[in-house]
């Protein structure tokens, strides 16, 4: 039984580090599928959310009643503490890595109305010679 849960808490590992990487690479996406920019910008949201407002995640949430469930101890309120910092960036450059990544989305979101107006206006499109 304890298998289970420890097995569970992982798949909500993968789910997390999923939503980070949809958090910045989704506008990218919604350049070929462009219904999916709203589920991209509440994504970006729940992000700055989590960070401004240290609201409480509820996958983190969920992951710990897992691994409590698993007879584990509880990984506390930080995913990215546990997970990323230190690990997908230096530890010291938080911030940085957060401005990082707001001019990615940034960017993808400028690129997402760039693509859809050339798609409005193709006839305002240079063609190059």
């Amino acid at each position: 039984m304890d298998t289970m849960w420890r097995v569970l808490a992982d798949v909500v590992v993968g789910v997390h580090y999923t939503f980070l990487a949809y958090l910045v690479v989704g506008g990218f996406i919604a350049w070929r599928w462009r219904k999916t920019i709203w589920v991209h910008v509440g994504a970006a949201i729940w992000g700055v959310l989590i960070i401004v407002t240290k609201v409480p995640c509820p996958l983190t949430a969920l992951q710990n009643q897992f691994r409590e469930n698993a007879g584990m101890h509880s990984m506390g309120t930080s995913f990215i503490n546990i997970y990323v910092k230190g690990t997908l960036y230096p530890a010291a450059h938080e911030t940085l890595a957060q401005l990082a990544i707001a001019i990615v989305v940034l960017a993808s979101w400028i690129g997402f109305v760039r693509t859809r107006a050339a798609l409005a206006h193709p006839h305002l499109v240079k063609e190059d010679a």
